[in-house]
């Protein structure tokens, strides 16, 4: 089993930044590919980006691509995503998954991930 704790959200002001954290323990060794999803009041559970546990793939959905970065750190076992310039309706609750497989440009499925964190809220006013 890997257990995923998101930390780093928060109420920000339209046009700021934040950076939200992911910490996998556990049975780290079978995670290949980490994603961030999103999900909104009444909404369906959004991909936002993904990255493989020990290379150097990501993969962004077009909506935050040259806003938000995706990054990791092997050695304090977290993997970050940094917003920049967020917007009143990227308000959501923002949730880490980890899946064992290679899933490659499929990481914007959230049915392909094996486990999940609780989320963190981030509010973005206008």
């Amino acid at each position: 089993q890997v257990q995923l704790v998101e930390s780093g959200g928060g109420l920000v002001q339209a046009g700021d930044s934040l950076r939200l954290s992911c910490a996998p323990s556990g049975r780290t060794f079978s995670i290949y590919t980490m994603g961030w999803f999103r999900q909104a009041p009444g909404k369906e559970r959004e991909f936002v980006a993904a990255i493989t546990w020990r290379g150097s793939w990501t993969y962004y959905a077009d909506f935050v691509k040259g806003r938000f970065t995706i990054s990791r750190d092997n050695a304090k076992n977290t993997v970050y995503l940094q917003m920049n310039s967020l917007k009143p309706e990227e308000t959501a609750v923002y949730y880490c998954a980890a899946a064992r497989d290679d899933i490659d440009n499929y990481s914007y499925l959230p049915g392909l991930y094996d486990y999940w964190g609780q989320g963190t809220q981030v509010t973005v006013s206008s």
